[in-house]
């Protein structure tokens, strides 16, 4: 098979180009609109300040690693009445002979010290772990926000864009009109006039887009805002299924910066638990070898040893204070966050009522109206029977009748983002 290593080169080439073309026109290829649940994951992946509030949760662990360490015994080795300075050492002297002690101080820790700190060091925890939680709350209500920006700018885009081709068919016709000598030329410039008002308005939404678009790739952690970057989706329309009167105990048993004050009165009793403990009397129990020996004879001896400090003034009594204090500084902060957040919930259910009757009165009354007013006039300008004037007013009510509704479509879908961010509902 002498053209066996030639056709795998031939074939290696081939894949190598087809790799290569592959890239280029996935490269090339615009990339897919971003649904909310990806924008979402997104946000909590490359926001930096989430990032570093995580952090906290493993500096807390190598916190509690720290407090279950017992204290670290001590070793003292010495030496007395060394013969250095040349001294004449004999039974006839005071000095000597050379002796060596060899000493050991055991701490002993009282009053529960250790598994005060181990308790204290977890409840840290866990006021680092609610900390990153309340952060990702936040993120993700800005990101539907945001998202709900955009959704609202691509509908009223897309009806000045709708507006703008009717008023181009106008002008057409009305060019072929002025032609037949069937309108006055005045009438031909009145609707140039309003087709180019209306591309006006389409620039402006365009704008308005853009920026959302920017507003979102900002917030989800893009380094570099993308060109043709796009979103799909249409607006939250759902009905959710909650008991009004429910809802606050519900926020109550779920919202992260309720559950964090919550932590840190729990975190501020195992303080002071730890302080009460730091303040009780701890034990060094010590060891003593000692060896002499000169003129041919020497002995060793043991001697035991007991410290104690005597708490005369520092008894640890402005640490315990300070947790005292920490803990009823929490008690009213969550005190306070419980009143807030009931209020929080009172003007989210309003807002989201409001919205939904506002919603419901445009689908029931206006939208059908405008649509039937509009082409009713639109067809009589085209038959003759319908002054310019006629049409404009008909086509403006339209236009403004369809932006309140996308804008009260926009504000029902924020309220129910809204109502999962003051309930504590939102994904982690």
């Amino acid at each position: 098979m002498p053209g066996l290593p030639q056709n795998r080169a031939m074939t290696a080439r081939f894949v190598v180009l087809g790799l290569l073309l592959s890239g280029r026109v996935a490269a090339q290829s615009p990339p897919l609109p971003l649904p909310l649940p990806l924008a979402v994951a997104e946000a909590v992946s490359n926001n930096l300040d989430l990032a570093a509030q995580r952090l906290n949760i493993p500096v807390a662990e190598a916190r509690a690693i720290t407090a279950r360490l017992r204290p670290n015994p001590v070793l003292t080795v010495s030496g007395q009445s060394l013969n250095l300075l040349g001294a004449n050492f004999s039974p006839n002297t005071p000095l000597g002979p050379n002796q060596t002690n060899i000493h050991t101080d055991f701490p002993i820790e009282r009053g529960g010290k250790r598994q005060s700190r181990v308790a204290f060091a977890r409840e840290q925890k866990n006021l680092a772990e609610l900390e990153v939680r309340e952060l990702m709350r936040q993120v993700i209500f800005a990101v539907h926000n945001a998202f709900v920006d955009v959704q609202q700018a691509k509908a009223l885009l897309q009806l000045a864009k709708e507006n703008l081709q009717n008023l181009q068919g106008v002008v057409t016709i009305n060019e072929a009109r002025l032609k037949n000598g069937d309108l006055a030329e005045v009438e031909l410039e009145r609707s140039r006039l309003a087709a180019l008002q209306s591309q006006a308005r389409v620039d402006q939404t365009q704008l308005q887009l853009e920026q959302a678009k920017t507003q979102l790739q900002l917030f989800i952690g893009r380094k570099q805002t993308a060109p043709d970057f796009d979103i799909q989706g249409d607006l939250r329309a759902d009905t959710p299924a909650f008991n009004p009167t429910q809802l606050s105990e519900l926020a109550l048993s779920r919202r992260p910066d309720y559950l964090l004050t919550v932590q840190s009165q729990a975190t501020s009793r195992a303080d002071l638990k730890l302080q009460i403990a730091n303040g009780r009397v701890d034990f060094v129990v010590g060891s003593e070898y000692t060896y002499q020996r000169a003129w041919g004879v020497g002995g060793s001896s043991l001697g035991v040893s007991i410290s104690v400090p005597l708490k005369l003034y520092n008894k640890n009594q402005g640490e315990i204070a300070r947790a005292q204090r920490e803990i009823s500084s929490a008690e009213a902060r969550t005190a306070a966050l419980s009143r807030s957040i009931r209020a929080e919930i009172e003007k989210a259910l309003q807002q989201y009522q409001v919205a939904g009757r506002l919603l419901d009165s445009i689908k029931r009354d206006m939208l059908d109206r405008a649509r039937t007013v509009r082409n009713t006039t639109e067809y009589s300008y085209r038959r003759g029977e319908a002054s310019l004037v006629e049409f404009l007013d008909a086509q403006r009510a339209f236009n403004e009748t369809m932006e309140f509704y996308n804008t009260t479509r926009a504000n029902y879908a924020r309220s129910l983002y809204l109502l999962d961010a003051v309930s504590g509902a939102n994904p982690e």
